[in-house]
């Protein structure tokens, strides 16, 4: 009873919601509180199991983690979670007035979030067509597709377990506030990045010089949706305001603290870095739905792209339980890590508050257009270019790769694992093709990948190669700075993130070097082949 009787003590302070975001590196690492209750007791107190070896530590750069004190065999269990640990949300969670409102502000979270969208995307088109007559040059318009903005609402699935998170942080006898106060008391998530930060995620030049061809360039992409997100955490907060400003004290989900768009912001980045999306309430069919939650102690593995360990939900009769296991032998002071999935660097900023260097899954994305891929091929040296010209059965091509047509999807990506957008090479190949019987020899699945033989002739594949590499030296010399003179900034000291950004950007720039630097390699292997076989 001792112990239960100091917890309840600490339970006893007031605690705003408001935070002051400051972008110093140190702040990142402080938890919400100076001195947060013993989390590990806490989950095997009530319930839960934690391998003896396991302890909290700080986890070289990457802040606070979980790592071994002593040998660990592969297979071992690491932490157990029983269902009543597991931070989640759901209508029928609770029955009383202030849950109910929470409920309400929650389910007004996807139609607030469509009409935002769609009012951001108009605003959009008006700000490309003013730069567009700033500029005194024909401009084409980006394609701004109301129905491709709108699934992007679906990430704002954090905000809605932010407000349970954000109404037991009020609470002053939250049984989870012993997990609670161990939250980090800021995050180094691009909403909570300075002006001029936010800048240099931009790269203005590559945008509004580039973007008459390229649009949803990752950089664009990104600085939309951090924009988008602080102009929806600005507006929600007078949405919450109103749903709770003649609310009775005992009716008020956040017991009468005042929450602002910095609480929000706060809330909505712990869930989006930290839950994980398992399976929820069953339905009658046996089929799960999927449900965020968030997992105490859990949540505190580091990522690594090969991790050792993994999570598993384990789904007994009439109870559920979240453990991780070792996948492979773990030495005294590693890292407990976890895979948080295939991401690019974009997602690990927006929803992580890191980047990871020389991220295989790292790429940019670049809108389909014919007129630029002219002008990339003529720079490459390759002669009649008819990307913005196709003959009708390249065209029928085209739709078949879905890059031509009303419902046509333009994106393409360069980087990552496929290194080459498939549709994009394919694009390439039929376009820089004569002999349109030599071009349906062979399926689409050939004509898309990269390991196949140069299928149409070595001449049509080094072309290929070289309007990409052009189209890659585009890209870069629209860029502010040389990746020299990034990494020249970052050793003067700079803030934690600008630093960010800074390394967010050199990462974009070496997706694209990497990729000239790999079809290089690849076309000077073809005529090299071609020398030979000339010459036998």
């Amino acid at each position: 009873m001792a112990v239960s009787k100091f917890v309840m003590a600490s339970l006893t302070n007031c605690r705003p919601l408001t935070c002051a975001f400051t972008a110093t590196a140190s702040s990142y690492q402080e938890r919400l509180v100076p001195h947060p209750p013993d989390l590990i007791k806490w989950v095997r107190r009530e319930g839960g199991f934690v391998h003896q070896a396991i302890k909290i530590s700080q986890d070289g750069t990457n802040g606070l983690g979980l790592i071994a004190s002593h040998d660990i065999p592969k297979g071992s269990q690491l932490i157990v979670l029983p269902d009543n640990i597991p931070l989640k949300f759901g209508a029928e969670d609770g029955v009383d007035e202030a849950h109910s409102v929470l409920v309400k502000l929650a389910q007004k979270i996807p139609v607030f979030a469509r009409e935002h969208v769609k009012s951001y995307a108009k605003l959009m088109v008006i700000y490309f067509c003013w730069c567009s007559l700033m500029e005194g040059a024909i401009f084409i318009l980006p394609i701004i597709k109301l129905d491709v903005w709108e699934h992007l609402t679906d990430e704002l699935w954090a905000m809605k377990l932010g407000l349970k998170l954000l109404q037991e942080r009020a609470r002053v006898n939250s049984f989870w506030w012993p997990y609670i106060s161990n939250l980090p008391q800021t995050y180094s998530v691009p909403i909570f990045f300075q002006g001029e930060d936010i800048k240099n995620l931009q790269y203005a030049p590559l945008l509004y010089q580039v973007l008459p061809w390229i649009s949803l360039k990752v950089n664009v992409f990104l600085q939309n949706q951090v924009n988008r997100r602080c102009r929806f955490l600005l507006d929600f907060e007078q949405e919450v305001k109103r749903a709770v400003e003649n609310l009775k004290q005992n009716d008020h989900p956040f017991d009468r603290q005042d929450v602002d768009a910095s609480s929000l912001g706060w809330s909505m980045s712990a869930v989006s870095s930290r839950a994980f999306r398992l399976y929820g309430k069953k339905l009658p069919d046996g089929t799960c739905i999927d449900a965020p939650m968030m997992l105490p102690l859990i949540d505190m593995c580091n990522h690594a792209f090969n991790p050792n360990a993994q999570i598993i939900q384990e789904q007994d009769a009439g109870s559920a339980k979240m453990l991780i296991k070792a996948e492979t032998p773990i030495k005294q002071n590693d890292a407990i890590l976890l895979n948080y999935g295939c991401l690019n660097n974009d997602l690990f900023l927006l929803d992580y508050g890191f980047v990871i260097p020389s991220n295989p899954y790292d790429c940019i994305e670049l809108k389909y257009d014919g007129a630029f891929l002219d002008a990339a091929s003529v720079a490459a040296g390759v002669s009649s270019p008819k990307f913005s010209s196709p003959a009708p059965w390249q065209q029928q091509f085209l739709s078949q790769l879905n890059l031509d047509g009303e419902a046509a999807n333009l994106k393409v990506t360069l980087g990552g694992q496929e290194l080459v957008d498939g549709r994009l090479l394919a694009a390439l190949r039929v376009l820089l093709a004569s002999d349109m019987e030599m071009v349906r020899k062979h399926d689409m699945d050939t004509l898309k990948s990269l390991s196949a033989d140069a299928p149409l002739g070595i001449a049509n594949e080094v072309a290929a190669y070289r309007t990409i590499i052009a189209l890659c030296v585009i890209a870069l010399e629209h860029f502010p700075t040389k990746i020299m003179e990034d990494e020249s900034s970052l050793k003067q000291g700079v803030s934690a993130s600008t630093e960010l950004a800074i390394q967010f950007r050199i990462q974009k720039k070496s997706v694209i070097i990497d990729v000239m630097r790999d079809l290089t390699r690849r076309a000077k292997s073809l005529l090299s082949k071609d020398t030979t076989a000339c010459q036998g």
